[in-house]
């Protein structure tokens, strides 16, 4: 098997989800064999935003010939990886390079979990939600939009509201009652805003 590890391994972040990876050939007469190109073997340590540590999976790229870098598509914002290169031939692989570390930067986040409407009065509606599966950062707002629907289904006036990152529900109040009203509710860091979810709910016609 080759005797010797790429040297001088450097990477470059590109995006929340795309890293590029370089390295020093090793020389030709370390390989003893034939040189079928070179292995990046990378894995995600944590999520910088949930401490959460899970079973590491490692995932390999292989780049055919004397290719000196290489692209990480497929990446999760916001963590932190580690990644190692080793050179191939015929028989196998070669030793590792020392472990190189880096950090993906913050992305938009997914949608909320949830968005659940209850309590509905004659003129108040009660709203819970859960936070994003990933949030891809650190949360800092969610964004509510709602607009009456009247009975020919045409929309009236959107409004907006912008809730702390740390809430989870919400009294809406001063609504129209025997009212349709359309949601639309996403969660934001400070890359952007995520996919939203939308829901509709009415207020009741009389107590």
């Amino acid at each position: 098997v080759p005797m010797v590890a790429p040297g001088n391994v450097q990477v470059h972040v590109l995006n929340s989800t795309l890293a590029k990876v370089h390295w020093d050939p090793v020389p030709l007469k370390t390989v003893r064999g034939h040189l079928q190109g070179y292995k990046v073997y990378y894995w995600k340590v944590q999520s910088l935003s949930r401490r959460s540590r899970r079973h590491v999976e490692k995932k390999i790229l292989t780049f055919r010939g004397n290719k000196t870098f290489g692209m990480l598509p497929g990446l999760e914002p916001y963590s932190s990886y580690k990644l190692n290169v080793r050179v191939v031939n015929g028989k196998g692989e070669g030793p590792a390079s020392p472990d190189k570390v880096f950090r993906t930067p913050e992305g938009v986040p997914s949608s909320p979990s949830f968005l659940k409407i209850t309590d509905p009065t004659l003129d108040s509606l009660t709203l819970e939600w859960g936070s994003p599966t990933h949030p891809n950062g650190i949360l800092t707002s969610y964004i509510l939009k709602f607009q009456p629907i009247n009975n020919t289904h045409e929309l009236g006036p959107l409004i907006e509201i912008r809730i702390p990152a740390n809430e989870s529900s919400l009294i809406l109040k001063n609504l129209n009652y025997s009212t349709r009203y359309k949601f639309y509710f996403n969660a934001q860091t400070s890359v952007g805003s995520g996919s939203q979810i939308t829901e509709e709910a009415v207020t009741i016609m009389d107590e």
